[in-house]
């Protein structure tokens, strides 16, 4: 017991003294603002901590907290209007179609609430409780210090009050699946603890517990049930009132959070479970101390962070200045060598923290909200917000992570049959554009964004994408009755397009944005969002078919299917260049409506796709290149992110930093500044408000940027978009993936790469883009011979084998 208090009193020393500038989140004040607090979680439970000295605020949370339930938002009857709707676009009259769309193609009743959803069917994400602490005092305080930890999924609070010197360590244990908090001082001292939910929800304080427990709307019925239970240890007299628990001459108050609800992970619905029961025996199993639990808890932590990390030993020392301070040197043009790395570890730890196996994926807000009518229903937008949560996971070595997002497309599969046979006519599983625990797969309740049809077909790209990272057979084919159903309903759905003769989706539209169709004599400007065949449809619609014939083959199935697929991804509409250069969105060359709308899902092929790619398609490449120009480098947080990964994918490192510069804009959470997008004191992205893609697409960007491993053959391509700043110059990465089971580490200097490792986990053959000047070695024989230019290798290799690059 004395080695691990010595331990704790070493882990606060520190946290005081030594604040790596790459994994530490500072402040020098408390927050005042959900932006500014700092967020914990273990992928269940979460808090965000705001570490206020008078009446402090911690906001809890859990992951499966939704109101709202099942419904039947499927229109039966929309499928009789379909032919119509599709000759009316094959005719040109794309706004009678949309009309049309309008009236039979959305969804049945109230659809999500037009992202209002909280007391509706739809429902939405919502905050278990906010637990507060009042200080009982407002003498002044000094040498504030407020630092998250990111190595050590760490929170911590430390002030002095007069003489009495207070801390607070908070964690969410990846063990014990609990929320800790200890503070302890060094004089005793009081304080009133009470748990509040304004609605839907009572309290009652019993004994050494705090009880909180509730049932949510389902519009007119009862929802999901929850319950919270904190267990309060302390060397102090405890009290309860009806309004909350006093602690008297206390030097040391120990918290432990449980909560639980009755969502049923595996199947989606709810269960009969008592949910008191469950939150209780979270508690009841873990009779471990404060500080043996925190080591547990990190351990576990740590061998999921710590596979992936990113150095760099440049001497810009930042240590004096809080976390919003270096944002706004950083957009200032200052050096700050470990604030991207910062940012590229938080994303990570965001990740870890709200993504873990056997529950539900990551949400818009992650796992961290404070209200409880969330912002868009805080569920799963299936036009990119829900992807971009996991590009990061693959490459950045944490790729068991992806298993909720892969178990909740495979949910969604029975009620896509209903929505693909209620709409289309179709074989096969079809989900639209938005989402819930209740797997929602209808359309929206607009037809300006809400029938977009290949939210479903993208989720499937993650199934491929982790075969190509892990060759894990048992995984695909678990997962490929998925693929199948999903290439199933689009060879139901498509039509020829009798002008072009190809293969088109009907009707469809380019996420959110709208068109100007060519201006007709004696007519007025015709702006639409219903069309034919967006580019970004018939790019996923060529990778659906692709990846499902790649997956039959391996798995040795379909063979009668094969030259059907084939068929269709070749005779789909092709990428189209434009007038102006650029890549075309929609089928005919139309101007946008909104020339720097925020989506650019045209160039899905450059990005997530590989379609597109500098060495294989450069023209397509400089068209991708010339509609980014077009676009902008604005745009809403999520939307700069993606951004990112377009410029890491043409290999324009310099461009790239240009938006990871924008994405870093310091946005203060009491001004409207972030309305162009940028980052809050704590970090989180401002989209605005708060959404978690920004972060997470970011971090993905900053990965894009150090290592590829896409296109054919699935080549290695060390620092493909390095930029030239000072602050990249030199830098070491250890553990990041690539494609067909290759784990790299590599360290640069100068902007090239100095050497390399390349360890092969499944024995797959390698290709490498291998820099001039460097050879490959096996232990200590040459495989490969260098030459005076880059060269694309290719090498077999055996399993568990390791190779470098001198």
């Amino acid at each position: 017991m004395k080695t691990i208090s010595f331990f704790i009193s070493l882990l606060i020393g520190l946290f005081l003294y030594a604040q790596p500038q790459d994994v530490s989140v500072v402040f020098h004040e408390p927050a005042k603002h959900f932006t500014e607090s700092l967020p914990i979680g273990n992928g269940r439970l979460g808090a965000m901590l705001f570490g206020k000295t008078d009446i402090d605020r911690i906001v809890l949370n859990e992951i499966s907290l939704w109101s709202g339930g099942t419904q039947d938002a499927d229109d039966p009857d929309a499928h009789i209007h379909l032919k119509t709707i599709q000759q009316l676009l094959l005719d040109g009259k794309n706004l009678e179609a949309q009309s049309l769309l309008q009236k039979h193609f959305i969804a049945k009743g109230k659809g999500s609430c037009n992202g209002n959803g909280a007391n509706g069917n739809y429902g939405c994400y919502q905050i278990l409780g906010e637990l507060q602490l009042d200080w009982k005092t407002n003498l002044p305080i000094k040498n504030y210090q407020r630092i998250l930890r990111l190595d050590q999924a760490t929170a911590f609070t430390s002030f002095k009050r007069g003489d009495n010197h207070i801390q607070q360590i908070a964690f969410a244990d990846f063990k014990n699946d609990l929320i800790w908090i200890r503070i302890t001082a060094s004089q005793p001292l009081d304080m009133d603890i009470s748990l509040h939910r304004k609605e839907n929800a009572t309290t009652s304080y019993k004994s050494n517990k705090i009880i909180l427990s509730g049932a949510l709307p389902n519009n007119d019925i009862q929802g999901m049930q929850f319950a919270s239970v904190i267990d309060i240890q302390t060397d102090g007299n405890l009290q309860n009132t009806v309004s909350a628990t006093s602690v008297q001459k206390a030097k040391e108050i120990v918290f432990k959070i449980s909560a639980a609800t009755n969502y049923d992970f595996t199947k989606g619905g709810l269960t009969q479970d008592d949910v008191l029961q469950k939150a209780n025996n979270y508690l009841q199993k873990t009779t471990i101390p404060f500080d043996n639990a925190i080591i547990e808890s990190q351990k576990a932590y740590q061998v999921l962070f710590n596979r992936n990390r990113w150095y760099s030993d440049a001497n810009t020392d930042t240590s004096s200045f809080s976390t919003f301070e270096r944002l706004q040197r950083f957009y200032k043009g200052k050096k700050d060598a470990l604030l991207p790395i910062l940012y590229y570890n938080f994303g990570r730890y965001l990740l870890i923290s709200s993504s873990r196996e056997g529950l539900l994926p990551a949400n818009l807000q992650g796992l961290w909200a404070e209200e409880y009518q969330t912002p868009w229903n805080g569920d799963y937008h299936l036009n990119i917000n829900l992807q971009m949560n996991y590009w990061l996971a693959e490459s950045t070595n944490l790729s068991e992570l992806t298993t909720p997002l892969h178990q909740f497309t495979k949910n969604l599969v029975a009620n896509g049959r209903k929505t693909a046979k209620a709409y289309y006519d179709a074989k096969g599983w079809v989900a639209h554009v938005i989402s819930n625990p209740w797997f929602y797969t209808s359309p929206g309740e607009s037809a300006e964004w809400g029938s977009t049809l290949t939210g479903g077909a993208w989720l499937c790209e993650y199934i491929w994408q982790h075969y190509l990272y892990t060759l894990n057979t048992d995984f695909l084919k678990e997962y490929y009755p998925v693929l199948k159903e999903a290439a199933d309903f689009f060879q139901s759905l498509l039509i020829k397009d009798s002008k072009t003769g190809y293969w088109v989706t009907a009707p469809s539209n380019s996420p959110e944005n709208a068109y100007i169709m060519p201006q007709l004599k004696d007519s007025k400007k015709q702006i639409g969002n219903t069309c034919i065949a967006p580019t970004m449809d018939m790019q996923i619609v060529r990778e659906l078919f692709s990846n499902t014939l790649q997956a039959a083959k391996i798995l040795g199935v379909d063979s009668d299917l094969y030259s059907q697929w084939q068929e269709i991804i070749t005779h789909t509409v092709p990428n189209r260049i434009g007038r102006k250069g650029d890549l075309n969105e929609w089928l005919d060359d139309w101007k946008d409506a909104e020339p720097q709308h925020r989506h650019v899902s045209h160039l899905y092929g450059l990005y997530p796709y590989d379609e597109i790619t500098p060495w294989d398609t450069p023209a397509l490449a400089k068209a991708a290149k010339k509609t980014l120009k077009m676009r902008g480098d604005g745009g809403t947080g999520w939307s700069r992110a993606w951004k990112i990964n377009f410029w890491a994918r043409l290999q324009d490192g310099n461009h790239a930093l240009v938006l990871l510069r924008q994405l870093l804009h310091p946005v203060d959470p009491n001004s409207t500044s972030g309305q162009n997008g940028g980052t809050y004191p704590n970090l989180f992205c401002a989209h605005p408000p708060f959404q978690i893609d920004g972060n997470l697409g970011g971090a993905a960007g900053i990965a894009e940027m150090l290592l590829q491993s896409h296109g054919k053959n699935y080549t290695i391509r060390f620092l493909p978009a390095l930029p030239s700043h000072p602050d990249w110059e030199k830098g070491t990465v250890e553990g990041m993936k690539a494609r067909n089971g290759f784990e790299v580490s590599f360290n640069w200097k100068k902007h090239r790469l100095k050497t390399a490792t390349i360890t092969s986990l499944y024995g797959a053959d390698c290709s490498v883009l291998l820099p001039a000047g460097k050879s490959i070695y096996y232990k200590q024989t040459l495989l490969i011979p260098s030459k005076k230019k880059s060269q694309v290798v290719s090498f077999p290799t055996e399993k568990g084998a390791t190779y470098s690059i001198l």
